[in-house]
């Protein structure tokens, strides 16, 4: 028999429960918690324990420290090392939420958050309508530059998050055992899908597809079949401007960000190349971004914003070193190679094992895909939802976690 658990393990389970929830409406109050948890963790006695992605995730803090001290301007690169707590929700899950039964319990609770906020999203919308009739303006034109942005400051951020709580009950609903009012997760489920459509975000729109894509193949192969023709009858059903926004993806008009994307990207080849191993320091793109400019590139530039290179490949190696992207590279490999093996040892019929496998598998490949286009894995909040998401599928693989 198990001896009976402490009260500090059991406040540093729920105290993780809350940081991982949480972060979809406030990311100081997930932070805090995540500060509590980590000290009743330390507290209470518990062992401490880190996923496989541990060395590849060293390397790359590793690289990042030393990308600093050679970076001759160490306060202003600073910022990223800071963000090193946020990895410590990695920790605070895999070593606290050793229940199966209290993870899928936290994947409901970003199904309903995320509900919610996509209802405050929608009002949002909605508000936007009525201003840009008001103002006598295209609503395109209008809503590209401020978009819905929920409980977030950002609507990358937003759309980003309600991408994985998306996903995470896509993967619930197709490969857990039958939950009790199921009727009430495929409805949240559906508010936060029409939540990541109005968010316009097409970064978002592709990543969610090829998530959804692996999902429908693992579940029902016949599905990829439909799927074509789904995707053609929703854009034909659309309102005018997420068709626009949808054609745009390929004929930008003067307002969207490619071309814009594509001179960042040029210009972050530019630092790489000059700084292939080191980098020119974290956070130095946002600092001397004008400095690497192509000279072929007229100007001036266009209107976009200059903070990062807008790919989270090149960021890293630009502002790191190529050795260190490559270290996070390497982590994002190792998840899918872990949790697809892990997939081919379940036996048949679903699990809270498969669903959390198949939905982090899901989760990083929306990942990678979105990091063509943004820096995600710089965003606080879209960090701690990633990280939080493969300490789960890693969860998984563990004998000794208690079964739902």
């Amino acid at each position: 028999m198990n001896p009976p658990e402490s009260f500090l393990s059991r406040a540093a389970r729920w105290l993780t429960f809350g940081s991982a929830a949480s972060i979809l409406f406030s990311i100081a109050v997930s932070q805090t918690l995540l500060a509590l948890a980590l000290a009743a963790l330390l507290a209470s006695g518990e062992k401490l324990r880190l996923p496989r992605i541990k060395w590849a995730l060293a390397l790359f803090m590793l690289g990042t420290l030393v990308s600093l001290a050679f970076s001759g301007d160490v306060a202003a690169g600073l910022p990223q090392v800071r963000k090193f707590y946020v990895y410590l929700e990695l920790l605070v899950v895999f070593s606290a939420l050793r229940d199966l039964k209290v993870v899928r319990w936290l994947f409901l609770a970003w199904a309903g958050i995320g509900a919610i906020t996509a209802l405050r999203g929608m009002v949002q919308f909605a508000a936007k309508v009525r201003e840009a009739h008001a103002l006598g303006r295209s609503f395109y034109d209008y809503y590209v530059d401020d978009r819905i942005t929920g409980f977030t400051s950002h609507w990358n951020t937003y759309s980003a998050e309600e991408m994985f709580a998306l996903i995470m009950a896509a993967a619930l609903l197709l490969f857990a055992p039958r939950a009790r009012r199921t009727w009430i997760w495929v409805l949240c489920a559906a508010l936060i899908a029409i939540a990541v459509v109005l968010g316009e975000t097409r970064g978002i729109w592709i990543a969610t597809a090829v998530a959804a894509v692996y999902l429908a193949w693992s579940w029902r192969r016949w599905l990829i079949a439909v799927i074509p023709a789904a995707v053609l009858l929703a854009y034909l059903v659309a309102p005018a401007p997420l068709r626009e926004r949808a054609t745009s993806i390929l004929r930008p008009n003067r307002i969207d960000s490619n071309q814009f994307r594509v001179m960042a990207w040029r210009t972050g080849i530019a630092m790489i190349s000059k700084h292939p191993l080191l980098g020119i320091g974290p956070d130095g793109p946002k600092r001397h971004f004008l400095e690497y400019v192509p000279a072929d590139i007229p100007r001036p530039l266009p209107i976009g914003f200059y903070q990062h290179l807008h790919n989270v490949y090149l960021q890293y190696a630009a502002d790191r070193g190529i050795p260190t992207m490559l270290a996070m590279v390497w982590m994002l490999i190792r998840m899918l190679v872990d949790f697809s093996r892990g997939l081919r040892r379940l036996p048949p019929g679903p699990s809270v094992r498969k669903f959390l496998l198949r939905g982090a598998v899901a989760v990083t490949l929306a990942v990678m895909v979105e990091g063509v286009v943004e820096v995600n894995l710089g965003d606080s909040e879209v960090l701690t939802m990633f990280l939080v998401s493969a300490a789960c599928g890693y969860l998984a693989l563990e004998k000794d976690v208690v079964e739902a």
